[in-house]
């Protein structure tokens, strides 16, 4: 009984001093991380110029390796503190804490993917929280609420265009033909992608006139297309509520973001 309150108690701390940032403990470690997770990224990107790697590279893949370790240890240890591990590991942190450390080991078989490791910015985001940028943790959540609340329909929106630009390349293809660079439907398509969201490489070009008519009328339908996304969310922003929400991090599975009157997780259900 004494051993798992023990284990309890342990387990308590950690979580203190590893999730939450009201405690000096807490802030204080998030700092350090913080530091330790630009010193890593900046690193990657000093490895990667060729100048530098010629003079300095085994000093640099050491500095990429201590820290690999590091938030190896850091990781487990995060899910240690949490009763519920593998929600965690779900969630959009664990997951970005995860791919923090696998590009290193995958180097050991697949030689380059160390670089993946700037993905490690990522966990910066924990800054809001660190600092107690409470106004920005609102804004956040008022954002993913209106994006969670649009889905569905950007959704559909995109199963349009997909449809218009399967329809749109195909009668490109049949209009052009592979005289003319349009060599198969695919690449047709790959065409009608890139001219309606009005990128336009280059690389492909109608020569025929009615194939460069055809490309007038995408051109056109681009700009109009572009808007209906961007108008979507937006009408949903405008309906959202802003909600006060608070930095504490819930034992059971880590979930930030709660309302400041919450009592149990909206992830899981555990009382605060």
């Amino acid at each position: 009984m004494k051993k798992a309150e023990n284990t309890a108690t342990w387990r308590a701390t950690l979580h203190e001093v590893i999730y939450e940032a009201d405690t000096r403990a807490g802030k204080l470690f998030d700092i350090a991380l913080i530091f330790c997770i630009l010193a890593s990224v900046l690193a990657v990107m000093l490895e990667s110029v060729a100048s530098i790697r010629a003079v300095h590279g085994g000093e640099l893949i050491a500095i990429e390796w201590f820290f690999t370790i590091l938030f190896s240890i850091e990781y487990l240890l995060r899910l240690l503190s949490v009763n519920r591990p593998l929600k965690y590991a779900a969630s959009f942190f664990g997951v970005v804490d995860l791919l923090a450390i696998l590009p290193s080991y995958l180097s050991l078989i697949v030689p380059g993917t160390h670089y993946f490791l700037v993905i490690r910015a990522l966990r910066i985001l924990r800054v809001f929280r660190v600092l107690k940028l409470v106004p920005y943790l609102q804004e956040s959540a008022l954002l993913m609420d209106a994006l969670r609340a649009s889905r569905r329909k950007i959704t559909v929106f995109l199963y349009a265009v997909l449809t218009l630009v399967v329809i749109i390349g195909s009668m490109m293809y049949m209009i052009e033909g592979e005289q003319n660079g349009f060599t198969s439907i695919p690449r047709a398509i790959y065409w009608a992608i890139v001219t309606l969201t009005t990128v336009g490489y280059g690389d492909i070009a109608p020569a025929t006139p009615i194939g460069q008519a055809l490309a007038a009328v995408v051109m056109i339908m681009g700009y109009g297309i572009i808007a209906v996304p961007t108008g979507i969310v937006t009408a949903e922003l405008s309906q959202a509520k802003m909600r006060t929400v608070t930095t504490q991090a819930c034992p059971h599975c880590s979930a930030e973001g709660h309302d400041a009157d919450a009592l149990f997780c909206k992830r899981c259900g555990e009382k605060l």
